[in-house]
């Protein structure tokens, strides 16, 4: 999840792609774990993780044909992600994220505390990855906080590539928000993600936040 950028950070979050032409890479996490799809019937473990208050939020995310998948280990879940393959939200950027047939987005995925450093993150997305591209996807679009390194490794460790930046500026009430691409990333592939989280557009103008 990119960072709410509520102080106007110059770079608020990371963008990373994979295209899933490339070789596969298989991570084993640290820990045993059983990684699969959230069906119905593991609801009830997954609002009990992420929102306990919120569980029609949770299902509407269903409705809207996102996916979730997760990682057990024995009857607990202890970890999740999220895909969406039209539009998304990106964290309190007012952006929207579009992809075009083909592309999908991982967003908002979590690992309890007590699992954490042991590579699940990295694992499940593999396994997302996996599943994606056994299915005829061509790219995966994933972002991170500027700051989560942790979380960036992790990414990186699943086989994505950091090829650009997106970058907000605030100009009195407004904010200026951009896509700044990497050194040494082809500017078609930064093209790519300007498309995907600006439509196109060398940079968007976003009413800033009242308590910023």
């Amino acid at each position: 999840m990119m960072v709410s950028a509520e102080n106007d950070p110059r770079r608020a979050g990371t963008i990373w792609m994979l295209d899933l032409h490339e070789p596969a890479r298989q991570i084993v996490p640290l820990v045993a774990a059983d990684f699969r799809r959230v069906s119905p019937d593991l609801l009830p473990a997954l609002v009990s993780m992420m929102q306990p208050g919120n569980a029609l939020q949770i299902l509407k995310r269903f409705e809207n044909e996102r996916r979730c998948y997760a990682a057990w280990v024995g009857d607990t879940l202890i970890s999740y992600g999220w895909v969406s393959f039209r539009e998304e939200s990106i964290g309190e950027l007012n952006l929207r994220l579009k992809l075009l047939p083909g592309e999908a987005y991982i967003w908002d995925c979590e690992t309890l505390p007590a699992w954490r450093q042991r590579h699940l993150y990295s694992a499940l997305l593999t396994y997302i990855l996996g599943e994606l591209r056994s299915e005829g996807f061509c790219r995966v679009w994933i972002g991170a906080d500027l700051e989560n390194k942790i979380s960036q490794r992790g990414i990186e460790r699943a086989g994505f590539h950091h090829v650009a930046d997106l970058s907000v500026e605030r100009v009195l009430a407004m904010r200026q928000v951009w896509v700044q691409g990497l050194p040494g990333v082809r500017e078609d592939i930064v093209a790519e993600a300007r498309r995907a989280f600006l439509g196109d557009r060398d940079k968007v103008w976003l009413k800033a936040s009242s308590t910023a």
